[in-house]
């Protein structure tokens, strides 16, 4: 752990953004610290200026964050818990601004479309900006009565902003999943339900993906995520990221491992942790 007087969680976004509120749910004891960038979390942790790291992975309207698959393996860290945040999308605006005033809004480029609905219904045209809570720091400072931000609740509370409307994404399942992430790893068996990380690149023989997963289908271990992605520029050197559902040290998934370690050149875990309630319910 870092000398800080109190623990603290490095994310990716201003205060408000809805990786600070991951952090809020996931660890409402430690102090958030806030990076400009996933490479300024990462150092954070290094540096030991935070003792954890919350990091968003993938979306359920979205898909899989940019980059994020590439910058894991190369962080240092290790994952060690899961977490899960409805994505719920409320319009804000400088206090007493009434919502018919509202005729334009500011927010993320990935939060706009998910409630390209409602907008449409309300005759509201929309900006993309580079953090929405950032968008909602800026309107806080300013004197704009017809502008709002989309952000989460928690950015209004932190920048003193009134919510004129609650939840109008477009999906009412829109998640993002979130990982925490230390700089150590812990192999404990800390719940009934584990699930393992992992990255790994396969040989270059015919075939060795597909053989590469074979010990995972006839072991019975269940495989929640597999992508791919290129490393060093090449079209040949092409890496994997997976999670599974299991402990390293469960007999199936042990023998799963070593016959896709037979087919690789490198395997490296990046994390061994229970698998989050909300996992089920989404």
């Amino acid at each position: 752990m870092s000398q800080q007087s109190a623990p603290r969680i490095a994310f990716q976004g201003a205060l408000g953004a809805y990786s600070h509120e991951a952090c809020l749910q996931a660890r409402p004891d430690m102090i958030p610290v806030p990076c400009v960038t996933f490479e300024g979390v990462f150092r954070a942790v290094k540096e030991g200026r935070a003792d954890l790291a919350m990091l968003p992975v993938e979306n359920t309207t979205y898909g899989r964050v940019a980059d994020i698959h590439r910058l894991l393996p190369q962080s240092g860290l290790r994952i060690i818990a899961e977490a899960f945040v409805r994505v719920r999308i409320c319009l804000m605006a400088q206090p007493g601004v009434k919502l018919e005033e509202i005729k334009h809004v500011r927010a993320h480029m990935v939060l706009i479309p998910q409630a390209r609905s409602w907008l449409d219904a309300h005759g509201i045209t929309s900006e993309a900006a580079a953090d929405s809570a950032g968008a909602a720091a800026e309107l806080a400072v300013s004197d704009e009565r017809s502008t709002g931000v989309l952000a989460s609740e928690v950015a209004a509370d932190i920048h003193g902003l009134t919510v004129l409307a609650r939840d109008i994404e477009d999906l009412d399942h829109n998640t993002t999943r979130f990982l925490l992430m230390s700089p150590e790893i812990d192999l404990a068996r800390r719940a009934d339900d584990m699930l393992t990380t992992f990255v790994f690149e396969v040989r270059n023989i015919p075939a060795a993906l597909y053989k590469a997963m074979g010990g995972f289908a006839t072991n019975g271990v269940n495989m929640t995520k597999l992508e791919s992605y290129m490393v060093g520029g090449s079209f040949t050197a092409t890496q994997f990221y997976s999670d599974i559902e299991g402990h390293p040290d469960d007999p199936a998934v042990k023998r799963a491992l070593e016959e896709l370690v037979y087919f690789t050149n490198m395997l490296d875990i990046l994390g061994v942790y229970p698998a989050h309630p909300d996992r089920h319910g989404i």
